[in-house]
């Protein structure tokens, strides 16, 4: 423990951000760097519980209390090395992840919590810094080729991991950069490329091959992939958006979360759009309060919109305690994201009714309806409330309502996999009904956290290196990594 009365000293502080009304002319990163001394106070104020629940609330498993202590001890080679045993990318963590070992850390029943996902950062960049980072190429070869296909979180630990296990890996991304929705889903404003770019590099010196811009079922046959690789890892992700079936939804102006982010990726990186698709001047409504909603609002305000408009099916949650989540479930609470803070009305239990367009075939408005929530049956029910309805001008709506489940044409079909209830693949153990094909991440679990992918990529590897040695080199989440691997 690093210092027992650390807790009852200091509360939690998070670094400092750039002023909204500065931060929005740009597209980079606006969160500061903690000092050293808000460092050792922050990592100061960990318990070290007996039963530490954040280890729980981490689908990673990360060892949390022991590299709080590290930081605290300023033994940053030992905290990265705690740390890395079990997070493979904790830059990605760090910058993106909300954080539900927080959520479960002991401290935050009634105090404010350890400030975990901060101090996550401040390790790898700072082991970055110390030149702690060093690429971790295998001593010795099995000789086993492995494909991996999707260069998201998910493929990208799996990738590693069995790189780590001495396989060869090739990852395949149709893409023209690695990264999948690090690279074109999330704005440069939460995690500028640079970050993405610095890991693939450290990868291919460990010795990990990255084939982009190729489409796997189209540029490359799917019956050559299986002929050339002893084992194959789909991790293509979520990709197909729940949409919205009503009146004018064929209007132009109305367009997916994941349409409309992915070409500011592209123009922040100097590359050329298919789709100009701006807010500029333009009352926007971003249709889903999740997180891809806020990263719409982000953006939009970038962009110069005229108003920004967020609409939630749901009504509004409580803020600060839930006492229907309590510690340590996940808090269904109010959050406000550093987008919001920046500009953006924000409505709850609104359903959207019609997109009206202006009789050329161009979105002019949209109309909402209040609603109310009631059980029936022991289910929710929808009831729309009677003379809410309005017209409200709207030249822009993105629909940021979730994913359904992966393409399922082209390459899932070829291969013939199974499907669950959902539409995502079917696996036993991460394993297809084929023995030499896995899968992992958001197209195997359906859409989830960063975290998860990381995750489920980092189980998937222990598996197939099962499949192809008979045992595994690779730990379990709650070990890490052997270091007889290195």
């Amino acid at each position: 423990m690093g210092k027992p009365t650390g807790f009852l000293e200091k509360t939690r502080e998070m670094p400092s951000k750039e002023k909204a009304t500065s931060r929005t002319s740009h597209y980079k990163e606006f969160v500061a760097d903690w000092t050293d001394e808000q460092t050792n106070q922050q990592s100061g104020r960990c318990m070290n519980c007996g039963i530490p629940f954040c280890h729980n609330g981490c689908p990673l498993g990360n060892i949390i209390p022991e590299f709080n202590d590290a930081v605290y001890q300023q033994n940053w080679e030992e905290a990265y090395d705690i740390l890395t045993s079990t997070n493979n990318f904790p830059e990605f963590t760090g910058r993106i992840c909300p954080a539900p070992c927080e959520a479960s850390c002991v401290l935050g029943i009634n105090q404010p919590a350890v400030t975990i996902e901060q101090i996550e950062k401040t390790i790898i960049e700072t082991a970055f810094k110390k030149n702690l980072v060093k690429p971790r190429v295998p001593t010795e070869r099995t000789g086993k080729k492995i494909a991996v296909i999707g260069s998201g979180p998910a493929g990208l630990a799996t990738a590693a991991q069995l790189n780590y296990a001495g396989h060869w890996v090739t990852v395949f991304e149709r893409d023209d950069e690695v990264g999948g929705l690090l690279r074109y889903g999330i704005p440069d404003f939460k995690l500028e490329k640079w970050v993405i770019e610095r890991r693939a590099k450290l990868m291919e010196e460990e010795g990990v091959v990255f084939k982009t811009k190729t489409n796997v079922g189209k540029d490359i046959k799917v019956i050559e992939i299986l002929n050339n690789y002893d084992a194959v890892i789909l991790a293509g992700g979520s990709t197909i958006p729940r949409d919205v079936s009503i009146k004018g939804r064929e209007l132009n102006g109305v367009y997916f979360a994941m349409e409309f982010l992915p070409q500011q990726n592209r123009r922040v990186a100097n590359k050329q759009v298919t789709k100009d698709l701006v807010a500029t001047n333009k009352n926007v409504f971003v249709i889903g309060g999740g997180d891809t909603g806020s990263d719409c609002v982000g953006t939009s305000i970038r962009h110069g919109a005229k108003s920004v408009t967020q609409i939630e099916l749901l009504s509004k949650p409580p803020e600060g305690k839930n006492t229907n989540t309590p510690w340590p479930n996940w808090p269904m609470i109010l959050r406000t994201s550093s987008s919001h803070e920046e500009g953006c009305d924000r409505q709850w239990a609104i359903n959207t009714k019609e997109f009206i367009g202006d009789g050329s075939g161009n979105l002019k408005a949209i109309k909402i309806v209040e609603v109310d929530w009631a059980m029936e049956g022991g289910k929710p029910k929808m009831i729309e409330k009677p003379g809410s309805e309005k017209e409200i001008p709207c030249e822009l709506a993105l629909i940021a309502a979730g994913f359904l489940h992966p393409q399922h044409e082209g390459m899932l079909t070829d291969l013939g996999v199974e499907f669950d209830e959902r539409g995502n693949v079917k696996t036993n153990n991460y394993q297809t009904l084929n023995p030499k094909v896995f899968s992992a991440g958001d197209m195997r679990r359906g859409q989830s956290l960063v975290v998860w992918a990381i995750s489920e990529g980092r189980e998937c590897a222990r598996k197939v290196d099962e499949f192809l040695m008979g045992e595994s080199k690779l730990e379990s989440k709650d070990v890490g990594i052997l270091s007889s691997v290195y």
